[in-house]
C-alpha cells in the first residue's frame, strides 16, 4: 500500500530531498529514474534494484498496472503536489520519481566477450553534454545496438536528465567504460570489430558502407570531434550534406548511421 508523507523532512524520503543538487554530487551507486514513461522501462528491467518510489498523490491510479509487478517490499511513498515539490526543491511536474541501483560495471574486454557473433555497438569519446548522450542511447536502443562504449570524458547516462532524454533507453542498452579513447579502441580491435569513426572528413560515404558481423561505431564531441590519432587508425566515414554543410548535432548523426548499418545488416 502507498505510505503517504505529509512533512517534507520525513527521513524516510531523504533520498528524494534536493534532486537537483543531488544531480551534481552524485547518489552512492544510486540513479533517479523520472517520469511515467521511464518509470515503466525500469520496472521491466531485472538489472537494476529499485529501493523506492515517490508518486504525487494524483498518480497512483494510473500507474496501478505497472505497479502490480513491484516487489512488495519496495516503498511506495505519496504526496500532494506542494510537499513534492518541498521534498525535491523544484515543480516536479510529472510527478513520479524512483531510485534505483546502478549495476556493476564490467571491464570493457569483458563486455565485448559476452556480446553475441553479430554485435553492432556504439563509442562515446568526450562526449559531455547530456542531451546527446541521452539521445544517442535512445537511438542505440530504437536501431537495437548491443551496447554503448564510453571513456572517461564521457558524461554518465544514468544522469537524472541524460535518462529522460534517452526515454528509457539508458536502462535498455547495456553500458560500461573504457579507461581512455586508447584503449576503447584496443579493445574493439582484439574483439575482432570493424570500427567506423564518423567525421566529416571522412575517406569512405556512409552510404556505401557495408557493416561487418561485429561492428563498432565511434563518435565524437561536435566541434572536436574524434581525435586526429584516433582517426588515422581507423575506418573513417562521412555523411555528405548539402551546400557544404557539415554540422550535424551528433545524436542526430548517431540515429542517421544506426539506421543505415542495421538496415545493411537486415
Amino acid at each position: 500500500m502507498p505510505i503517504a508523507i505529509s512533512d517534507p523532512d520525513d527521513p524516510r524520503i531523504e533520498p528524494y530531498r534536493a534532486v537537483r543538487e543531488r544531480d551534481l554530487v552524485g547518489r552512492q551507486h544510486r540513479f533517479i529514474a523520472e517520469g511515467e514513461v521511464v518509470l515503466r522501462v525500469l520496472l521491466k528491467q531485472r538489472r537494476f534494484e529499485i529501493e523506492s518510489l515517490l508518486l504525487s498523490e494524483n498518480r497512483v491510479e494510473a500507474l496501478s498496472d505497472a505497479l502490480a509487478g513491484l516487489p512488495a517490499d519496495v516503498p511506495i511513498y505519496t504526496a500532494n503536489r506542494q510537499v513534492m515539490d518541498a521534498i525535491v526543491g523544484f515543480p516536479i511536474h510529472r510527478g513520479i520519481l524512483a531510485v534505483a541501483r546502478r549495476a556493476p560495471l564490467p571491464s570493457i574486454e569483458d563486455f565485448l566477450t559476452a556480446l553475441p557473433p553479430d554485435a553492432l555497438v556504439v563509442g562515446l569519446v568526450g562526449l559531455a553534454n547530456h542531451d546527446n548522450v541521452g539521445g544517442i542511447f535512445r537511438n542505440a536502443a530504437a536501431f537495437g545496438a548491443q551496447g554503448v562504449l564510453l571513456d572517461q570524458e564521457s558524461c554518465d547516462p544514468l544522469y537524472r536528465k541524460a535518462v529522460r532524454v534517452s526515454v528509457g533507453g539508458a536502462l535498455v542498452v547495456p553500458f560500461t567504460r573504457a579507461v581512455s579513447a586508447d584503449a576503447m579502441v584496443r579493445a574493439l580491435e582484439a574483439a575482432s570489430f570493424d570500427i567506423i569513426a564518423l567525421s566529416p572528413s571522412g575517406r569512405e560515404i556512409l552510404s556505401q558502407v557495408k557493416p561487418e558481423r561485429r561492428t563498432a561505431l565511434l563518435l565524437g564531441a561536435e566541434g572536436p570531434g574524434l581525435p586526429q590519432d584516433l582517426l588515422a587508425r581507423t575506418r573513417t566515414v562521412s555523411i555528405p550534406m548539402s551546400g557544404g554543410f557539415d554540422s550535424l548535432n551528433v545524436a542526430t548523426t548517431s540515429g542517421i548511421a544506426l539506421h543505415h548499418l542495421t538496415s545493411q545488416r537486415g
